[in-house]
């Protein structure tokens, strides 16, 4: 299994995440400049060119790129925290599947002064298509997310994959 990770906008995946992802698979981590453009999805499957990718997991900036990409590819994706209704425009989203798997589990900081829930909300509200998804709202969680509390929906994620 292939697993794509998108970091946020001033972060990279350390260590204790990056082991915890690769006891599913694969882990591609690439180093992303989001100051040259926060939305950039055809940048990151360019550089990944000739790889197949089974699921996207992204954090914040990444999460909102991990969005997109989820629904141009059909596949699954675990988001944290991602800001939808700050830089999605419904053109930028283009499916290039026939069949595929663009279910999403969502993570949500209740207490999040980056990434408004409310509006990540009313966002998936008005704009949810056909794809699955399941939201999880933590009252206590701010922007950044605990080792922890990574993997244990890492593991909620891949167990509705049944990997």
């Amino acid at each position: 299994m292939n697993i794509l990770y998108l970091h946020g906008l001033i972060g990279k995946l350390n260590d204790e995440k990056r082991d915890i992802l690769e006891k599913y698979g694969k882990v591609f981590a690439p180093d992303i400049d989001y100051n040259l453009k926060h939305v950039q999805p055809e940048l990151i499957l360019e550089s990944l060119k000739g790889t197949e990718i089974n699921v996207i997991i992204g954090s914040s900036m990444g999460a909102l790129n991990s969005y997109i990409i989820s629904d141009s590819i059909g596949r699954p994706s675990l988001l944290f925290n991602p800001p939808l209704a700050k830089y999605i425009d419904n053109n930028q989203i283009r499916a290039h599947y026939l069949k595929g798997n663009a279910f999403k589990q969502i993570v949500l900081g209740g207490v999040d002064d980056t990434v408004d829930p409310k509006e990540t909300l009313y966002f998936l509200a008005n704009h949810i298509q056909k794809e699955e998804l399941d939201i999880h709202i933590d009252p206590r969680l701010g922007h950044r997310i605990p080792p922890e509390l990574f993997k244990t929906q890492t593991k909620v994620f891949f167990s509705k994959l049944c990997y």
